[in-house]
């Protein structure tokens, strides 16, 4: 039998062990809010506001039917009065001595973040591309300064280039647009990507790139068919963090769009029901808002657990 050498910083047994309950137990403790979350997306709005909290409570849809839909109160005699509710959804709505008024603009803020989202997101990772592959492999005067540069744009915060950003918004006509939101979020990601991308051109060979053009494919050609390949994991891993920010923007979002361009995260909290806050309602948006990130994010798992040299030259 063959012998396996064990190198004195491999981890024991027990420090393995000790690792995984670590990470299990962070695990478990981060998901907490979200699960929360779930299970008060399906209570009544009583459950949601009831103390002390209820864990275990009777399910319902009330909060995704109050979310994709407005109510108006009425009496008892009119509501007695009225023929038997069409659908399910309706008779809760009945349940809750309302009737159906008409769909909520819910659905319309959620596609304008699935717009501005994905679309400033791919965006920013072809032009996050190009530039990395630019900085990597060609003499750019002054290379480091323009880095350190695009990087800079990162350092100040936001809200300090709030109001200059609506005031050149609103004199250019681009405020409360979808292009508005995209330009400018593809703007703020741009440096992220740029530096994140050249990271993993830098650790692609020149060589491969350079036996391409020996057997007769043009730089661009190279550039798709060889170079794009090998980056997939870092392209992957910028346009998860790229869509993340986008996705969650609030402050932008807040001041330069009131109605056709407004995205799910301003309007998520202004939800309001019968005395208050509809937390069921605030929670369902809340769930369906995670949905597309994960869905993302999964897809492209298996990128992102491939090693950044898969099918490089060892050195």
């Amino acid at each position: 039998m063959k012998n396996t050498v064990h190198s004195p910083l491999d981890p024991t047994p027990r420090a393995k062990a000790f690792a995984g309950i670590v990470v299990i137990g962070y695990a478990l403790i981060s998901l907490i809010p979200l699960v929360w979350i779930l299970m008060t997306s399906f209570r009544t709005p009583q459950d949601a506001i009831a103390y002390p909290p209820q864990v275990v409570t009777q399910p319902s849809l009330i909060g995704y039917v109050n979310l994709f839909t407005t109510r108006s109160r009425v009496g008892a005699q009119e509501l007695a009065a009225l023929p038997p509710p069409a659908t399910w959804y309706e008779g809760l709505v009945r349940e809750q001595q309302m009737i159906l008024a008409g769909p909520s603009r819910f659905a319309d803020r959620y596609l304008n973040s699935v717009l501005i989202g994905f679309g400033s997101t791919l965006l920013s990772v072809v032009l996050g591309t190009l530039a990395a592959y630019a900085f990597s492999r060609f003499r750019v005067p002054g290379k480091d300064d323009l880095l350190f540069f695009i990087l800079s744009t990162r350092m100040m915060p936001p809200i300090a280039v709030a109001i200059p950003v609506y005031l050149m918004y609103r004199a250019v006509g681009l405020s409360d647009t979808h292009l508005g939101l995209i330009l400018l979020y593809t703007v703020v990601n741009l440096s992220l990507a740029v530096w994140l991308l050249k990271g993993f051109m830098d650790e692609i060979p020149r060589e491969y790139e350079e036996a391409a053009m020996v057997d007769g494919y043009t730089r661009f050609q190279a550039f798709v068919k060889v170079v794009l390949p090998q980056a997939a994991t870092g392209i992957a891993t910028t346009a998860i963090f790229c869509l993340i920010f986008a996705w969650n923007e609030y402050a932008f979002a807040l001041l330069l769009t009131s109605g056709t361009a407004q995205t799910s995260p301003p309007f998520i909290p202004t939800i309001i029901g019968e005395g208050g806050l509809d937390w069921p309602a605030m929670a369902a948006g809340t769930t369906l808002f995670l949905l597309p990130v994960l869905v993302f994010t999964v897809l492209l798992r298996k990128h992102l657990l491939r090693g950044i040299t898969f099918g490089a030259i060892r050195k």
